[in-house]
């Protein structure tokens, strides 16, 4: 009976819509962080968005989708694709 007495002062108070408006303005500064750090590496290599897609082999749609924010690469895949890109050019083949 505690737990739902704070759960109604807390909507009372504004608590949850504020706790509910950060989550979604941190999962919302997330995906634009994410979709900087895909345009810097892209940006890095000289390619266009076409040219980016089909050297890595992602669809061009979903390559747009990360750059734009609209959907979120993988951590892991945006790390890989930053390794992938930091060897090439060491190598001098971008």
């Amino acid at each position: 009976m505690a737990d739902l007495d704070l759960k109604l002062d807390g909507i009372a108070n504004g608590l949850l819509i504020e706790q509910t408006d950060k989550k979604k303005a941190d999962a919302d500064k997330k995906k634009r962080m994410y979709a900087s750090a895909f345009a810097y590496i892209r940006s890095q290599t000289g390619m266009n968005k076409k040219e980016f897609a089909e050297y890595f082999g992602i669809p061009y749609r979903t390559l747009q989708d990360w750059e734009l924010g609209n959907t979120q690469a993988p951590e892991y895949v945006i790390r890989l694709i930053a390794y992938k890109v930091q060897m090439e050019k060491e190598r001098g083949n971008l």
